[in-house]
């Protein structure tokens, strides 16, 4: 049961990253003017997205999830580093996931779980990645470009994925603010 008090709450579901793998990239953020580093407990690869939810919704959504985390554990791995942005400017500096049939099945679950709980989400192509940093709308293009090009040989080495979490999002001045609700073992 998530608790809302009768408010709406931000969730999403994510796998989380491993320590060493969390630290290895919080190693890589740094001599980019223009990027606000996302903290080391706010990386995570995100399954879906479901917005603002009542707590009724909420809480079938839990329900929902708990049917989709089928299949058992698998691996993924890192690999490279890219933007995602406007036509005119980056807005968002990620490292990649390589492609991995388990983990867009496992992510369609989590969506389909979200319509089966009543969840309109926006349709989107998935493209599983860990956000690294916002970038500043002054970040210049070239700086970005070269940090890019300096870590475009990002690759983890393998991350077992046994469970996921359904996390809310709370916004702030300084950046959202991550809490696991709820855990569902794979």
């Amino acid at each position: 049961m998530i608790a809302t008090k009768g408010r709406m709450i931000r969730l999403f579901t994510a796998l989380p990253i491993p320590f060493d793998v969390a630290e290895t990239l919080a190693r890589r953020q740094t001599g980019l003017p223009g990027a606000r580093w996302r903290p080391f407990e706010a990386l995570h690869v995100t399954l879906a997205f479901y917005g603002a939810v009542d707590e009724r919704r909420a809480d079938d959504l839990v329900a929902e999830l708990g049917r989709a985390a089928t299949g058992g554990p698998f691996e993924i791995a890192l690999a490279g580093v890219g933007t995602f942005g406007d036509t005119h400017r980056s807005q968002t500096l990620w490292a990649g996931v390589e492609p991995n049939e388990r983990l867009a099945v496992l992510a369609g679950r989590c969506r389909a779980a979200a319509e089966r709980a009543g969840i309109v989400m926006e349709k989107r192509v998935y493209r599983p990645h860990v956000t690294l940093a916002y970038l500043k709308p002054h970040a210049d293009p070239d700086r970005v470009a070269a940090w890019m090009a300096g870590h475009n040989l990002l690759h983890s080495p393998p991350i077992r994925i046994d469970r996921f979490g359904l996390w809310s999002s709370v916004l702030s001045d300084s950046g959202s603010h991550y809490n696991l609700e709820q855990e569902f073992p794979l």
